[in-house]
């Protein structure tokens, strides 16, 4: 396999232990000042995983500033449904720029929403994770990053 620069977004709960716990070194280090070694003693890796893992493994909130996010979103077509969605968005401080509904078929619509993420926007994938807690919510994903 060619070393490659290529990026894929994936959801913290298929991520293996050791890369969460090198994101949470990384926090140590920036946030309380520690040391490699103090960080690594308190998340109980080695510090040639936390170096092998280091400059590949970040927050997706890290890379986003600055960017379009689309999102795709299969909801049940209720009332209301959708301005709780951009009200989410409006709450995490992104800019929406865009909006597309399907015709709800069988029930369910498909929505692509794009916004812009701004510095002042918060966490975006915690965005994503009130969406898909939401009632009537079935289905989000990121589709694109621009």
């Amino acid at each position: 396999m060619q070393d490659s620069t290529d990026y894929y977004v994936v959801k913290r709960r298929a991520l293996p232990e050791v890369l969460l716990k090198v994101v949470e070194t990384k926090r140590l280090i920036d946030s309380q000042q520690l040391s490699v070694k103090e960080a690594v003693d308190l998340t109980g890796i080695s510090r040639s995983s936390f170096y092998k893992y280091k400059d590949d493994i970040f927050p997706f909130q890290d890379t986003t500033t600055g960017t379009t996010i689309t999102l795709m979103l299969q909801v049940n077509d209720v009332p209301g449904l959708l301005s709780d969605v951009l009200k989410i968005i409006a709450m995490s401080g992104a800019n929406i720029l865009t909006i597309h509904q399907s015709i709800p078929i069988n029930g369910v619509a498909t929505l692509s929403i794009s916004v812009q993420v701004l510095p002042t926007t918060s966490d975006i994938s915690g965005m994503v994770s009130a969406m898909e807690q939401m009632a009537g919510v079935r289905n989000v994903k990121i589709i694109a990053k621009e």
